[in-house]
Parts: C-alpha cells; sequence; structure tokens
C-alpha cells in the first residue's frame, strides 16, 4: 500500500488523480494508493502518528517510501530505509517469513 505525501522537497504536489495517474503511468504500481496524506509535522495522519510514536519502529519518516511490514494481527514487524527497494532480499524474506508464521 502506497500513501503519498507531499511532505519531502515537494515530489507530490498534485491532487489524489494526477498522483495516481502518474504512479501507474510511470511506474506500473501493482498494489494500492491511497489519498495523498501528511507524514510529518502537527497534521500527521493518525497511522502514521501510530507508526512513528506508538510502535518499536518510533522515529520521524525521514524521506518519501518508508516502508513498514505489519502482520496478519496488525503488528508491525519491521520498518525499512526509504532508500531499500521493495523486491529487495531482505524484504522479500522477511515477508516470506511473516506470512509462513502467521
Amino acid at each position: 500500500m502506497a500513501f503519498p505525501a507531499n511532505d519531502f522537497g515537494k515530489q507530490e504536489p498534485g491532487d489524489n488523480k494526477e498522483i495516481a495517474e502518474f504512479c501507474y503511468t510511470k511506474y506500473s504500481l501493482e498494489f494500492p494508493l491511497f489519498s495523498k496524506i501528511t507524514v510529518i509535522g502537527e497534521q500527521k495522519h493518525p497511522l502514521y502518528r501510530y507508526l512513528t510514536e506508538d510502535t518499536n519502529f518510533k522515529g520521524e519518516i525521514t524521506w518519501n517510501f518508508q516502508k513498514f511490514l505489519i502482520n496478519r494481527k496488525g503488528t508491525v514487524i519491521a520498518r525499512y530505509d526509504p532508500r531499500q527497494k521493495p523486491l529487495s532480499s531482505e524484504i522479500v524474506n522477511d515477508i516470506e517469513n511473516t506470512l509462513q508464521s502467521s
């Protein structure tokens, strides 16, 4: 799942429709893209407030493409650097292990 945010370098200034069209066309997205939200500061979306303040993976989002792995029970079990590719062996292995253990 992806949550566009314009909090970093003003990379997503458009509205939801413009962002979706760009992402699905340029990057051939194959996962859900949600409405644009704020992920830092006082207007931080409740999901990101939870992810960055109420889990074992505390700390502000540092750049777009921050990734979290959440198991079927809703527990956050990993957080990945924004530069880490979604299909990196570490992330893929963590997902496979999580699926096997749930």
